[in-house]
């Protein structure tokens, strides 16, 4: 199986599964984070759940009311905020090494949707 390394506008996500610990990677404009595989598949997971949650409050919401909504686990805290339509993602590795990674609103929804299929063949 060889390595699959997605990317967009100030984002990147790799997955490279013959990789000894590091099968994982997360990056955005000037910087990088390699991520074990449990950290990757939460990281993808939380993403996925974060962003599904800020789109069903969508109606709940204010025109111009901004919304900061967070999810953690073992590994690594994410957090989304802004708007449905647009907000910025960040996370916090908890185990290891430790790092912290933040994509802006503009790379963000390439961000969730290459989350969503990176494992995916």
């Amino acid at each position: 199986m060889e390595r699959v390394i997605k990317t967009g506008v100030g984002w990147r996500l790799g997955w490279s599964p013959e990789a000894r610990e590091f099968q994982g990677l997360v990056a955005g404009d000037g910087w990088a984070i390699e991520l074990t595989e449990a950290e990757l598949n939460d990281f993808c997971r939380l993403l996925g759940q974060l962003a599904a949650t800020i789109s069903q409050m969508a109606s709940e919401l204010m025109d111009e009311e901004k919304i900061a909504i967070e999810a953690e686990s073992e590994w690594l805290w994410v957090q989304v905020e802004g708007y449905p339509e647009a907000y910025s993602v960040q996370f916090i590795l908890n185990a290891g090494r430790r790092g912290e990674g933040f994509w802006p609103a503009a790379a963000a929804s390439g961000l969730v949707q290459a989350a969503k299929v990176l494992k995916v063949f």
